[in-house]
């Protein structure tokens, strides 16, 4: 009675003082939202995830459940569920509504032609709450089941989504495609069956839906849109219009501009590969287009650009903008960025031509096209190809104009369109020389075509940098979602049970050495019972003492993993003399940047030292992995090393310990490493404890 009496109280004085409550945030829909097949979904299912990672302002409920329809003549619609009505009853202030999974099936597509009407009042309904919720319609993700007697994927993205978009783009509500997240091919770490996320997948929904939710708003009014034709852009609002009466300019607007405005200027080839301008659409940005078609970046499609520009700008849009270019693109945006680099918030070039020798003149290994050299004659006005040789105008020429600018290029090694070497490679080689790296991303094998990447994290987090919206996941405390055996845990075990088997062997001991981390450190294995797989114990016991030493490494943890943990694991408690941190491995899993991983390992190694004051932080970041030195996990590592190389460690003990585990030749030392050139064999662990405890004695 009297605590009933004190928490009555507690509400009175918050309201009296006018404290805010937190944003509540409904998760509507099927098996996926539910967390089927998800050991402790409670804590493990993408809204329990989303919790985490959207922190304490916000209060995430899951009301999703299994095998629902949106359709009403479904064989099981979510409208008549009792998890329908506890939603409404919630007075959500965001929904996320993901229903269409199921409707796939046979028995429930036959009545398709209901479903964008039927979406479109349950839309209707969240909206009308006195709340006035945000309603966010998310479409399935990518799912690779084979049997066209149940749930399909082409219907799903071929039926399904499409009406979803419509939806969307109809009642002006906020859309998330969640179709490229987890990857073009099926990896069962994400969805087991082929269909369910894992625990891991559902982390990483839960990470791109809070990604876009805590992306800075603009405060209103929005950006007017020019007058013109409406057209639907994947559910966003699009605005085709003339420029001067005859060229033809798009503009596509968020249903809720990012602050500052910012927005990308598309060259050439509207809507090809469109995902990096669907996921920035997401989050805030303005997706421009003005033709420059057969221009070749000449003066007149610079003079083109000038005018759109100062239109778009006039509108509200943020007077430095973001550079798209494909192929030839690469022309005009390289151009235009060299007669106004202090308007260019960044430039993403992707298979870009940076020398017309190249392509379209086919003076190198490029292929040649007639066609195209005669309309770039005539558009630049060049007598002869003669001429057009002796141009010192490409994009390769404007290196002192443009360093200052951010940039990124994406190329296919396998490029006989606009060859590497003769584009791309030479521009970087001169940014070099000025000072400057260009960062590159390789698709190995890979010809002029696809552009883009099937899931633009990379370009969409350039962009993001770019304009000062990101955020950085690694430095981001959020749970852990590792389930996998694998992992070398005992039957049933899955993170969280990981995680309170370490703070329980903690529990009432006075150690000297803690080691943070995660399946490399775990591989010690210390007192704990959960974990199976000990190589290093013995040697451990051996150079630090039986019982006077433990590892709190968890498998598969990554920098913003282990931050939750040290913060809330109540580790402090065993009062080490020196705590090891070391991870950021599996960071590179999601192509994580590397100085943000960086980041993340300092971001720990600070609560380590703010929960352990009097202990020594040993800062080792990260063993060396990949067992070759062109391994893309060696390479990465490097550069997540370079990172931290460069920070200053005051107040911390910070070693690089390549050489304790690399050749002079860069290969891995074999006796040292496991197959996988990540974990450690016996060997392995008997230099890394003994070098440790032989460092820590200096």
């Amino acid at each position: 009675m009297k605590t009933k009496y004190f928490l009555t109280l507690l509400l009175c004085l918050a309201a009296a003082v006018g404290l805010a409550r937190p944003v509540r945030v409904a998760c509507v829909g099927n098996s996926i939202t539910y967390g089927a097949g998800i050991a402790n979904r409670q804590q493990n299912s993408y809204p329990a995830q989303l919790q985490y990672y959207l922190g304490a302002d916000y209060e995430v409920r899951n009301f999703g459940v299994s095998g629902t329809t949106l359709l009403s003549k479904g064989d099981a619609p979510y409208t008549k569920t009792a998890e329908y009505e506890q939603s409404l009853a919630f007075a959500p202030d965001v929904v996320l509504i993901k229903l269409g999974t199921n409707d796939s099936k046979p028995q429930n597509i036959q009545f398709v032609a209901d479903y964008k009407e039927e979406l479109r009042q349950l839309v209707r309904t969240y909206r009308g709450l006195a709340s006035r919720p945000r309603v966010m319609l998310l479409t399935p993700i990518r799912c690779f089941l084979k049997d066209k007697n149940g749930i399909y994927e082409s219907r799903i993205r071929r039926q399904i989504a499409p009406l979803i978009h419509q939806v969307a783009f109809e009642e002006g509500v906020e859309i998330i495609d969640l179709q490229r997240i987890m990857g073009k091919a099926w990896d069962r770490s994400l969805l087991p069956d082929r269909l369910h996320p894992s625990a891991i997948g559902a982390g990483r929904m839960a990470r791109y839906i809070g990604e876009v939710l805590l992306t800075p708003r603009a405060p209103m009014p929005q950006v007017a849109a020019p007058e013109g034709k409406a057209f639907n852009f994947y559910g966003h609002r699009g605005v085709e219009f003339k420029q001067d009466g005859e060229v033809t300019c798009r503009l596509v607007s968020p249903r809720q501009a990012a602050k500052g405005h910012p927005w990308v200027l598309r060259a050439r080839f509207w809507g090809h590969e469109p995902q990096t301008d669907i996921a920035l659409l997401e989050r805030g940005f303005h997706i421009a287009y003005c033709d420059v078609a057969d221009l070749y970046g000449s003066p007149k499609a610079v003079a083109r650009w000038d005018r759109f520009y100062k239109q778009m700008t006039a509108l509200g849009l943020s007077r430095k903008v973001g550079l798209e270019g494909m192929s030839r693109g690469g022309l005009i945006v390289y151009n235009w960025a060299a007669r106004h680099p202090k308007q260019v918030a960044a430039i993403y070039a992707d298979a870009p031509v940076m020398d017309v020798k190249s392509w379209p003149m086919g003076q190198g290994k490029g292929q040649r096209s007639d066609q195209d050299v005669s309309r770039m004659l005539q558009a630049y006005g060049w007598a002869s190809e003669a001429e057009a040789l002796q141009w010192k105008g490409n994009p390769i020429d404007h290196v002192r104009r443009v360093k200052n600018i951010p940039i990124l290029h994406v190329v296919g090694t396998a490029d006989d369109v606009v060859p590497v070497a003769e584009n791309t490679a030479v521009f970087a080689e001169r940014m070099a020389s000025a000072g400057v790296t260009v960062p590159v991303v390789s698709k190995e094998g890979v010809g002029h075509h696809p552009h883009s990447l099937f899931n633009p994290v990379e370009i969409v987090r350039f962009f993001l940098k770019a304009y000062g919206l990101y955020i950085n996941p690694c430095t981001r405390p959020v749970c852990g979602n590792e389930y996998r055996m694998a992992a070398g845990w005992t039957k049933g075990s899955e993170w969280h049970s990981v995680a309170q088997d370490i703070a329980e062997t903690l529990q009432g001991r006075q150690i000297d050495w803690l080691w943070l981390g995660n399946s490399i450190t775990q591989g010690l294995g210390g007192e704990r019972k959960r974990v199976t797989n000990k190589p290093g114990k013995a040697i451990a016991d051996q150079v630090m003492g039986a019982g006077r030493w433990e590892t709190a490494g968890i498998s598969g943890d990554r920098t913003e993993y282990l931050l939750w943990r040290v913060n809330t694991g109540a580790y402090d408690a065993s009062n080490p003399k020196h705590v090891v941190v070391t991870i950021g491995v599996n960071n590179y899993f999601d192509a994580d940047d590397p100085a943000d991983v960086a980041e993340g390992i300092r971001a720990v190694a600070e609560a380590a030292k703010t929960h352990f004051p009097a202990a020594t932080i040993h800062v080792v970041g990260l063993l060396p992995a990949g067992l070759a030195p062109t391994h893309p996990m060696r390479v990465y590592y490097n550069k997540v090393r370079g990172a931290l190389n460069a920070m200053r460690w005051k107040g911390f003990d910070y070693i690089d310990v390549t050489s304790w585990f690399v050749g002079a030749d860069g290969t891995m030392l074999p006796e040292l490493y496991n197959g996988d050139g990540i974990h450690l064999t016996a060997k392995g662990y008997e230099v890394w404890c003994t070098r440790m405890v032989e460092h820590a004695a200096r």
